[in-house]
């Protein structure tokens, strides 16, 4: 009030939620969001099942990221932690749900110690320290490997997919996508290894059992030609792609052309014929015999082409084309007037597949390309399927890049607790209960794990402690037998990037929220019921 008038700072569509209130809103977010991943956590975890109400899609899945992003929220601080999963999965390929469960322990920590009186500054920095020296203890515990040494890749590969429903034919699909990594991977001079992404392609089919998966040499495409009189099976094939129409195109501007006789009208038709006869004869003429369309191949050049034995295919993705095109070594042109010999691109065969609406390309120009073809008896399988292949050859990658390894089952959650917890009592003031707070976070991991194997839950976390106590520092938890053993002679090891992403990304989202005292929300007008 001033002089007896309100002083209006905020828009009536704006609510205001500050101080301790917005402290536990954000918490109660975070720890909402980490609860409901959490039971999906290691090979006996539980599967959710999200339904979409307006097209009746159902998913089943225990892959985080996919439970997260199929998540309708509302709260940001919540979408913050979806942000973090979903970077998790792009950058790694794996550990969103480790990612998302540790930011909730941390925001149920910082609970605790406002509640003591601890100034959310202190534990913010508390828990950049307490990550600094996580980040230093895995460097001390690494395990490094040749990055081609195909046995540790295996187990990369296997300890990814535990867990998921690939189990049933864990061996075979482990093995391919090992396969598909190592064909695609390039060593530099210095012996470093580098993976693109894009080299290995995923694709699917509904009808056969999963054991008939396989891995192909070049690229599938999920199209067939676009005439059966077209041929199905082609050798030697030189290859034109074209981003725009096969088509006569409209004309820029609004025009019409009147017609008043029935000569008019046909050699309007021959006219419009005779373009589109054209367009088929340049792409001949350019010594093509495959033709790969981004856009729609109009009738009547479809036949042409068919006359002449031209494969065409129309409608093919943007994200396909630019991958198909480096794997011909083709040029991506716009009209047919612009194809040359040097612009096409090379396959050795081209093959529509038998019962499945897919044509292969193999032999390509650029051999860097792989495909897995995988298969099911439904699509909600295969689905799952996809995201369990997805996640191993991702780990796969950055297992070849880095060389370097942690040994999983808890064991490195564990050794990174005591440790961080040592390091907390050598430090002064209340910042010491923030890096204790910080060591406490990596106990949900093997807790977790306990708990979804139907153990209890204190007395395997305590057999870890002690373990790790009495040196041996590979301990981890055999979610099938319930004992504490050496995981490394277990083939349980995952890449360091991984838990490096997941505790950096965790960390500092933590710290990003509890520093917040104050949230202004703007509402549209509908949120207003308006």
């Amino acid at each position: 009030m001033l002089a007896g008038q309100p002083v209006v700072i905020l828009r009536d569509n704006v609510d205001r939620i500050g101080g301790n209130e917005a402290q536990r809103s954000n918490i109660m977010a975070a720890k909402a969001i980490a609860e409901a991943v959490r039971t999906t956590l290691g090979p006996r975890g539980m599967d959710k099942m999200m339904v979409s109400q307006s097209g009746g899609d159902v998913v089943i899945t225990n892959d985080g990221a996919t439970i997260l992003h199929e998540m309708a929220v509302e709260h940001p601080a919540a979408k913050l932690v979806i942000e973090v999963a979903e970077t998790q999965d792009n950058e790694v390929g794996d550990g969103t749900t480790t990612a998302s469960i540790f930011i909730g322990n941390l925001m149920e920590q910082a609970e605790t110690l406002l509640t003591r009186k601890i100034h959310p500054t202190v534990i913010a920095n508390g828990y950049r320290l307490g990550m600094q020296k996580a980040m230093e203890i895995i460097d001390e515990q690494v395990i490094t490997a040749n990055g081609d040494d195909r046995e540790t890749l295996i187990k990369v590969a296997g300890t990814a997919v535990t867990g998921k429903s690939i189990e049933g034919v864990k061996d075979k699909i482990t093995n391919i996508v090992v396969d598909a990594v190592l064909a695609v991977a390039q060593k530099d001079e210095d012996g470093k290894f580098t993976v693109d992404e894009d080299d290995v392609q995923i694709k699917t089919m509904v009808g056969d059992h999963m054991e008939d998966a396989e891995m192909l040499e070049g690229f599938l495409l999920d199209k067939t030609r676009v005439q059966h009189s077209m041929p199905k099976h082609l050798e030697g094939a030189k290859i034109a792609m074209l981003s725009q129409p096969l088509e006569v195109t409209k004309t820029q501007v609004k025009s019409k052309i009147k017609i008043t006789t029935a000569e008019q009208m046909e050699a309007f038709s021959e006219q419009e014929t005779e373009t589109l006869r054209g367009l088929a004869a340049e792409i001949v003429a350019s010594g093509a015999n495959t033709v790969f369309c981004g856009k729609g191949i109009a009738d009547a050049v479809q036949y042409y082409l068919a006359k002449e034995n031209v494969i065409a295919i129309q409608d093919i993705p943007d994200s396909d084309m630019k991958k198909l095109a480096r794997a011909v070594g083709a040029t991506i042109v716009n009209k047919p007037e612009d194809l040359s010999e040097d612009v096409l691109g090379e396959a050795g065969l081209i093959e529509e597949m038998k019962d499945i609406t897919i044509t292969k390309i193999t032999n390509c120009k650029n051999p860097q390309i792989v495909s897995i073809l995988l298969k099911g008896t439904s699509q909600v399988f295969i689905d799952e399927l996809e995201r369990a292949v997805y996640d191993a050859a991702r780990v796969v990658m950055d297992a070849m890049e880095d060389g370097e390894f942690l040994v999983g089952g808890a064991a490195i959650d564990t050794e990174l607790m005591i440790k961080i917890g040592e390091f907390a009592a050598t430090q002064e003031g209340r910042t010491q209960l923030a890096i204790e707070a910080f060591a406490r976070m990596f106990e949900i991991i093997p807790f977790t794990l306990a708990e979804n194997s139907g153990y209890d839950p204190i007395d395997k976390l305590v057999a870890l402690k002690t373990a790790h106590a009495n040196g041996n520092n590979h301990a981890g938890l055999n979610v099938f037998t319930g004992e504490v053993v050496d995981m490394y002679a277990e083939g349980v090891i995952e890449p360091a990037r991984v838990k490096r992403q997941a505790i950096m990304s965790a960390s500092e989202t933590a710290a990003l929220i509890i520093r917040v005292d104050d949230m202004m929300i703007s509402k549209n007008a509908s949120q207003m019921g308006m």
